[in-house]
């Protein structure tokens, strides 16, 4: 799609001219960035779950789940396998958190096209705020494999003892009541005066907004992001279940429900360590 929106498309012939009028409205192109890019997400992941009940001669997905569970990637081939399905979850979970701040950039294009005045689309909004979540799928394969060398998660990608487990969901916890928490998530609670305050009329303009916002959002929830290395990194229901709290906690506005969400996650991680503790309890004697 051009970066700009052409209103003259009477020497289109009809079907072709309603199609393109519809793709050239900002919302339009929105809402199917957000539901194609993510479901795209949800549908690698699923299938690679769904594999993992099937032989690994059996095809593409088989090998890879084989491959992206191995405790060390024997080849760059299969590491990128692995940054793949971080790929495909950082889409599947972080786009819908990401919605109202592709749909409020939308609206104010919008506007602006029907005044006539240049825009850009909204995919290239979303193209910089994505590249941001995939630096962090490469930096969370990296971190992966540095942590199934140290055994500290399983071949389920989950840890592998409640000790990681509860330093995880503590440090989560912990971060939720942080400055920089509270600034960056006030960012994504509010896109409309970062857009009025920086709006952009070319596609490089615009992706290094996506790449601001992406940022803000990678400020946000980069803490939550990492439990899954302590409920299993292919953990349908968790990746479901923190989308959803990262999806409303920049819908909400001030601080309760995160502040709530912290003091759950602070309260999971002490009962990963007390448990971790009992498991150790009492001390072998000398």
């Amino acid at each position: 799609m051009s970066d700009t929106v052409d209103r003259s498309l009477d020497h289109l012939p009809p079907a072709a001219a309603r199609l393109a009028a519809l793709l050239a409205r900002p919302k339009t192109v929105a809402a199917a960035c957000v539901i194609v890019l993510a479901g795209l997400g949800w549908i690698y992941i699923a299938l690679l779950v769904a594999a993992s009940e099937v032989p690994v001669g059996a095809g593409y997905f088989p090998r890879a789940f084989a491959i992206i569970c191995q405790t060390a990637p024997a080849t760059g081939g299969d590491l990128f396998l692995v940054a793949s399905m971080w790929s495909a979850m950082v889409l599947a979970m972080m786009l819908p958190s990401a919605a109202p701040m592709i749909f409020t950039y939308a609206e104010i294009a919008d506007t602006a096209a029907r005044k006539g005045e240049r825009i850009v689309s909204p995919l290239v909004l979303a193209g910089g705020y994505a590249a941001v979540w995939l630096g962090f799928a490469a930096a969370a394969a990296l971190a992966q494999l540095a942590f199934t060398r140290a055994a500290w998660i399983d071949g389920a990608l989950a840890s592998a003892g409640a000790l990681f487990a509860g330093a995880l969901f503590l440090a989560a916890g912990f971060y939720q009541f942080s400055a920089l928490k509270e600034a960056c998530l006030t960012q994504c609670q509010r896109p409309f005066p970062f857009f009025f305050a920086h709006w952009q009329t070319t596609a490089r303009g615009v992706f290094r907004l996506g790449l601001q916002q992406g940022l803000y959002c990678l400020g946000c929830c980069w803490a939550m992001m990492l439990l899954m290395f302590a409920t299993g990194a292919m953990n349908v229901l968790w990746m479901a279940a923190l989308g959803m709290v990262m999806t409303i906690e920049k819908m909400l506005p001030g601080r309760r429900f995160s502040h709530a969400i912290g003091a759950l996650t602070l309260a999971a991680g002490l009962g990963f360590m007390g448990a971790a503790v009992a498991a150790h309890w009492p001390p072998p004697a000398n």
